[in-house]
């Protein structure tokens, strides 16, 4: 009996690439719903600039008589096909990617101009009219298409337009997968198999097949695709019966920048490229973190001897709290803070660590932490304690921007694919910062917004992370 056979359980079974009917694509109605109304959006955006162009301005050809009309429409029809062949119409990102819209929408105007002064011998309209048609029509076409999405989205998080989706994987993969589906809101998950369980026994794969074309599924997504001994048989069987089908590499985390897709041989394969020149910027990175540091401690230090005064009036200790931290390469170093509990804080944690609230117990979070002073909470609450910090970035050991330096309690419950965040300078803000600071409590989380920041690391991504915590800290966010 052949493999066939013994997947479908037919004594006969019909070529596998012959369908038991002929079907449409599953969602294809939608989709082409979704492109024909932003395509009708646009047309009347489009419309509506030149009408009130032709009210508002001195128009030379009045564009709306039944004779002329065919101009104004030729132009709206030229400027659909160009956002369509930026593929502004297809899903996902590229239909709210605004900033193209707006480039296609002008160039399609620098056309018409060009047009104008070619082949036409009279001026068609006016500098004012040019430039009316042409601010309206960008404003327009962004704003309608702001309001699909927006209606989109509403229809989206009342799972009304989800697309019913299937997802195959292990059981390690299976949440990282479920988080990714959730962030684009347009997936539905009515279904998912253990890749082992279908890798185990061919039954279980046509048992699969069946499960997924029985429940409707539009799309399905499998993580582990080496892992399925039959990968033709499940692309023909879903092929067949209109499901696409979606190769989900999620070992490879989510690398947002420098990620090329090629083709080598017919197959696809992912290329990581290297910026055309490597190694200045971090240099660049550096100069900036010495020469920020030098100058914000230079023109705040009444700052520091106010904060240093207040300490002083509070509690009885030092001002500074220095604490040994783990950072680059696994390098011990001695991190400086302002202090804000009681000297004998870290006595007392050893009596407290019932009371910690982080999930898997390697950072120690306590919300109403009895060791804090009372100068102590109102510097946590806007992150003055941090400032001294400033010093570690001028002696080089920590940097702005980067994986918060952790105690030595904490990195040694760490597991092996934890120590990656040691492989970069540490620094006093980062995307854990601003991203929730003390209310994340999950440490697999802070694990996975510090290798989306190592991963996607720019000098434009620092500056973005700096002005963001600025907010942060002003909104009190997270703090305690």
């Amino acid at each position: 009996m052949s493999l066939v056979s013994e997947l479908s359980g037919n004594n006969n079974p019909l070529d596998l690439r012959a369908p038991s009917l002929t079907q449409l694509r599953k969602r294809i109605g939608s989709i082409w719903l979704r492109r024909i109304s932003l395509v009708a959006v646009d047309a009347i955006c489009l419309g509506l600039a030149w009408k009130i162009a032709q009210i508002y301005t001195c128009f030379n050809i009045d564009c709306f008589e039944e004779k002329n009309s065919f101009f104004v429409l030729s132009i709206i029809a030229i400027q659909i096909c160009l956002i369509a062949t930026r593929g502004l119409y297809e899903a996902g990102d590229k239909r709210r990617d605004y900033f193209r819209l707006i480039k296609t929408v002008t160039f399609s105007y620098f056309l018409l101009l060009l047009f104008g002064y070619l082949y036409l011998q009279d001026n068609l309209f006016s500098r004012e009219t040019f430039i009316t048609v042409w601010l309206l029509s960008v404003g327009l076409i962004s704003s309608g298409r702001f309001m699909v999405d927006t209606a989109i989205m509403r229809l989206r998080k009342q799972n009304l337009i989800t697309c019913p989706t299937y997802l195959i994987c292990s059981l390690e993969e299976k949440n990282k997968a479920t988080e990714l589906l959730e962030k684009e809101n347009c997936y539905n998950l009515i279904g998912w198999k253990n890749v082992e369980l279908i890798a185990s026994s061919k039954g279980h794969l046509a048992a699969t097949i069946d499960e997924i074309i029985r429940g409707g599924v539009a799309e399905v997504f499998v993580c582990s695709w080496q892992s399925i001994e039959n990968r033709m048989y499940l692309y023909w069987k879903l092929r067949n019966a209109g499901v696409i089908l979606h190769i989900l590499p999620i070992e490879l985390e989510a690398v947002e920048q420098r990620l090329e897709l090629r083709m080598l041989g017919g197959i696809p394969i992912l290329n990581f490229m290297p910026p055309t020149i490597t190694g200045s910027d971090f240099w660049i990175k550096r100069y900036f973190d010495f020469w920020s540091s030098a100058l914000f401690v230079l023109f705040a230090s009444p700052i520091y001897l106010l904060i240093g005064l207040l300490i002083k009036l509070d509690s009885p200790g030092p001002i500074f709290y220095k604490q040994t931290r783990v950072g680059l390469h696994g390098k011990s170093f001695q991190v400086w803070k302002f202090r804000t509990m009681v000297t004998n804080a870290d006595q007392l944690q050893k009596q407290l660590e019932a009371q910690n609230e982080t999930k898997d117990g390697i950072l120690f979070k306590m919300k109403d932490d009895p060791r804090i002073t009372r100068v102590g909470k109102f510097l946590r609450r806007y992150s003055l304690d941090e400032f001294p910090q400033l010093f570690n970035v001028l002696f080089g050991e920590m940097s702005l921007v980067g994986p918060r330096p952790l105690p030595v309690r904490d990195v040694g419950k760490f597991s092996q694919h934890h120590f990656i965040r040691q492989e970069v300078l540490p620094g006093i803000t980062g995307l854990w910062q601003i991203s929730g600071r003390s209310d994340i409590l999950d440490f697999e989380k802070v694990i996975g917004l510090d290798k989306t920041y190592m991963e996607n690391w720019s000098l434009a991504l620092d500056l973005q992370i700096i002005l963001q915590t600025i907010k942060v800290i002003l909104q009190k966010k997270g703090a305690y």
